[in-house]
């Protein structure tokens, strides 16, 4: 008599939202294997960095990454909301994304020679209430490039000049730019994925 066979069944996962519209970091979760929707937090990011301009860099991550959350969890009741941000800081100052191409020329002419940091926070929330938050940072150094070097590298940098803080993405002709790195790769490319799939595993039971 072959013994009675039972399937074991998985308890189901919280339905989470991605309160981002940063299509690198939506493919960053989508890569990991995670589920998820996203629904871009409606908030006013520099009128919050003017609220809380006196406070730290990293705590400045923090709190737009949890507005972010908290903002779509308010929407959406019941489900795990997802918020992330990154703040590119030279010194004590923070650069903001480029307007237009000669802007994002003039900021790579600031940042050359130079390094300035990453600043990456992420946050998890549920019924307007955060649940997790963490933030991480990475080191990026120039090299101390010349007009004609600058003008190749916009040539085949495209959006990233005017999509990224830093006017590069990493992953692409961004890794020029470089001559050293100290930082892990996800918090540049904008979320410390290995930190929040670690706390939905452990905590929340979130499995790929």
């Amino acid at each position: 008599m072959n013994p009675t066979s039972h399937s074991k069944i998985e308890p189901e996962q919280p339905p989470i939202f991605l309160a981002s519209g940063s299509a690198a970091r939506q493919t960053l979760l989508k890569k990991a294997g995670l589920s998820f929707e996203i629904l871009p937090a409606n908030i006013d990011e520099y009128a919050l960095l003017e609220l809380h301009k006196a406070k730290a860099p990293t705590d400045k991550a923090l709190i737009l990454s949890c507005e972010k959350a908290l903002a779509v969890s308010r929407e959406k009741p019941g489900v795990l909301v997802i918020g992330s941000d990154q703040i590119l800081c030279l010194g004590d100052k923070i650069l903001n994304k480029a307007r237009n191409r000669n802007d994002a020329l003039e900021k790579l002419r600031i940042l050359r020679g130079k390094t300035h940091r990453l600043v990456s926070g992420v946050a998890v929330a549920r019924d307007g209430e955060i649940l997790w938050q963490f933030t991480d940072t990475a080191d990026l150094t120039m090299r101390d490039f010349d007009e004609t070097f600058l003008h190749a590298y916009a040539r085949i940098a495209g959006d990233a000049l005017t999509d990224c803080a830093g006017a590069y993405q990493i992953e692409g002709a961004g890794a020029w730019l470089f001559s050293k790195i100290d930082g892990d790769y996800f918090t540049i490319m904008g979320m410390p994925l290995p930190a929040l799939l670690g706390y939905l595993f452990d905590m929340q039971g979130i499995k790929p």
